[in-house]
């Protein structure tokens, strides 16, 4: 936690010029449990009694978004160089018809706020300037013993917002901590009520799940609480059918990768239970990018010829071992040959002597290109590629040196293959 963090201290006039003003205001949710955890918070939010008109009033128009009026929420730009702080006033929240917004808001007072919350540790005021913790649900506690506990009833507070569901876990695996038992109990029986919820804001959930060190943690966990098979069905069916040896193999698999790439990571998870095509459809259908989806394929599609790396010829391992995801690749490899395998493996010890090669010896500039052999007077045509891919081969073999050579072997190889 950095004092002097600009998103922080920009936060800090926030409070001050509304406790200034007259009006109640402190830190509130997930910045408040990361600064007690001596964690740097990514970004911090303030809760106060001022309506929304009266922060936009207070701060200026010119300097307040409206980011979630209806909800009270407004966005302050406190300071140059800092994104806005948002301001929300103390609220209580109607119905959640849809399980996943309410569908009215009663501005109200810190307690009842807080009591509105999802966990426990996220419940949380903190006052920036008397430097006290505010504290109606006892989250202070489970912050010490690391517990993740729903705020009042857990089938009331996942019934209000199915994400929740999700977010237990991931909190329990971001932060190390434990589900306590009536929470899990309740994520365990509404599990399947996940699937209102947004493919976009599942995906965000998983994503940094598995993308944390402690990912086959969060994956045991959702097979546990019964959520892989709603978000991961291709794959949850699956895992809960498998031998557990199986079963284990995937989490140790995902324990020993090291990579933070979301590609790497459900190509890991994903790598027994689908094909390379199954695993682009999911990562497209949890509204990952086109390129993760892509690189997630090329990946499990890729890791067969990365184990027998010392077998393949050097031109089929230089176009693997260029390829933008090679490192990631060699990881996902390591991974799968296992603690005590990885060093000696002689697949994969090739793919790193590959990889610690100068640049210019791993990837040398290309002798010609297409153009070249239209200026040279070859006509184009979609033989193009089979040709520029010969010549490749050649001069990675050493067999062609100079751009002459290579069009000189253009026109034999054009003459020999009738093009």
């Amino acid at each position: 936690m950095n004092p002097s963090h600009p998103q922080r201290q920009a936060a800090l006039q926030v409070v001050r010029k509304l406790r200034d003003t007259g009006f109640e205001a402190y830190w509130a949710g997930g910045s408040v449990r990361d600064e007690l955890l001596g964690r740097q918070p990514h970004d911090y939010d303030v809760a106060t009694n001022a309506r929304p008109e009266q922060v936009r009033n207070l701060f200026g128009h010119a300097r307040t978004l409206t980011i979630g009026a209806a909800f009270g929420v407004i966005g302050v730009q406190a300071a140059r160089g800092c994104g806005p702080v948002e301001v929300a006033t103390f609220r209580t929240d109607g119905v959640y018809a849809d399980g996943r917004r309410p569908e009215s808001v009663h501005f109200s007072d810190a307690r009842h706020d807080a009591s509105r919350r999802d966990f426990t540790i996220n419940g949380l005021f903190y006052d920036p300037l008397g430097q006290r913790v505010i504290d109606y649900v006892g989250g202070q506690e489970d912050l010490k013993i690391g517990l993740i506990r729903a705020i009042g009833d857990p089938r009331a507070r996942f019934t209000e917002d199915k994400l929740r569901l999700l977010r237990a876990v991931r909190f329990a695996t971001t932060l190390g901590f434990k589900i306590e038992q009536e929470t899990e109990a309740a994520i365990r029986e509404m599990a399947s009520q996940i699937d209102v919820v947004s493919a976009e804001r599942i995906g965000m959930e998983l994503r940094k799940m598995l993308t944390h060190p402690r990912r086959s943690q969060g994956v045991a966990l959702l097979a546990r609480t019964c959520l892989l098979e709603t978000v991961l069905p291709e794959f949850g069916r699956q895992a809960n059918a498998e031998a557990e040896e199986d079963w284990q193999q995937t989490l140790q698999r995902l324990d020993r990768l090291q990579s933070d790439s979301l590609s790497t990571c459900l190509a890991a998870l994903l790598l027994t239970a689908s094909s390379a095509q199954a695993i682009r459809q999911i990562a497209m259908r949890l509204r990952y990018s086109n390129k993760e989806a892509e690189r997630a394929q090329w990946l499990f599609d890729s890791l067969p010829l990365a184990m027998k790396a010392e077998q393949l010829p050097w031109p089929e391992l230089q176009r693997l071992l260029v390829h933008a995801g090679s490192k990631e690749l060699v990881a996902l490899a390591e991974a799968v040959a296992g603690r005590g395998q990885a060093e000696s493996h002689a697949g994969l010890k090739r793919c790193r002597e590959v990889l610690a090669m100068p640049p210019e010896r791993r990837d040398p500039p290309l002798l010609v290109t297409g153009d070249d052999l239209i200026a040279h007077g070859l006509p184009p045509g979609p033989y193009f590629s089979r040709l520029l891919a010969a010549i490749r081969d050649a001069q990675l073999l050493g067999q062609l040196v100079d751009r002459q050579q290579a069009l000189e072997m253009a026109e034999r190889w054009v003459r020999e293959h009738g093009e």
